[in-house]
């Protein structure tokens, strides 16, 4: 456990430095400035999100106007993160699972560094682990030893349930880190959503040979989360063409949803270092905020 905390401090603080640096020191860090409370309304001025409109107020007739709002002290960060079986594609060490679990615990010590209150949602086709929102260092190793040291009691994976519970249980604004493959279907509706009441980012974590499935014959294929195996032939009809183009289309798909509803896009491959797209993240995010 000491080590696995030196290793997501390294990372931490390397986020945070090259964050820094790549903002001349005006840096807003992806927690702080999105837990928001309503304020109170002043009339539209060019350049304000068109997200803040207050229609209601506006429909009547004595001009445009937005909410205003002031920073929640008390914002919590949730993170929902997916441990169904299809998460664990990829190289020993660094499978789906294993860089899932890694961001949530960086991002836990951001967190919990600046002084958030974090939470976890640890799902697979039915609840896993649950962790209500906490402060300071020994929330901070609470998490921690949730995320990594749980034992599955299911491997398959059904995100429409997951993000209906996240909707049931997280009632107040906060910011909600899905980590998932997304792969499965029908969880839009509930998705869409968590997006509508909270402050989403979606992490898409994917793995080469996903969409890089070789032609090699018939070969046997092991469905983790249903624990039976499958005679495929990919040899057959473009079989290897079509894998690579439904997960192409997937991918595309979700991505088009997060742009639709404003929720924050990242996907990460198993072959990358995971500071790097957090970072762009943090970056994107600083932006959009002060836009906001």
């Amino acid at each position: 456990m000491n080590q696995l905390l030196k290793k997501l401090r390294k990372y931490e603080i390397m986020i945070r430095k090259v964050a820094n640096n790549h903002l001349q020191g005006d840096y807003q860090s992806i927690f702080k400035g999105a837990g928001l409370e309503f304020d109170d309304l002043r009339p539209y001025q060019y350049g304000d999100d068109v997200r803040t409109i207050e229609w209601k107020v506006s429909a009547k007739g004595h001009g445009t106007f937005v909410k205003t709002f002031k920073e929640d002290k008390d914002q919590s960060v949730y993170f929902l993160l997916d441990i169904s079986g299809s998460q664990d594609i990829g190289e020993d060490g660094r499978k789906k699972i294993d860089l899932g679990k890694e961001i949530a615990g960086v991002l836990t010590l951001a967190a919990i560094f600046e002084g958030s209150q974090v939470g976890l949602i640890s799902y697979s086709d039915q609840k896993e682990n649950i962790l209500l929102p906490g402060k300071g260092p020994k929330q901070g190793v609470k998490m921690i030893q949730g995320i990594f040291n749980h034992q599955n009691k299911s491997l398959k994976t059904n995100l429409k349930e997951m993000f209906t519970f996240g909707l049931n249980l997280i009632k107040k604004r906060s910011i909600i880190i899905v980590i998932s493959d997304f792969i499965d279907e029908g969880y839009e509706r509930p998705f869409k959503a968590l997006a509508e009441k909270h402050d989403l980012v979606a992490i898409q974590l994917t793995d080469p040979r996903e969409s890089l499935l070789p032609s090699l014959g018939i070969i046997p294929v092991y469905d983790k989360e249903e624990g039976r195996t499958t005679w495929v032939n990919t040899a057959f009809g473009g079989f290897s063409k079509k894998i690579s183009q439904t997960f192409t289309t997937e991918r595309e798909h979700l991505k088009e949803l997060c742009k639709k509803n404003q929720i924050n896009y990242l996907a990460i491959d198993t072959q990358q270092d995971i500071v790097g797209p957090l970072i762009e993240m943090f970056k994107y995010r600083n932006k959009s905020m002060k836009r906001g």
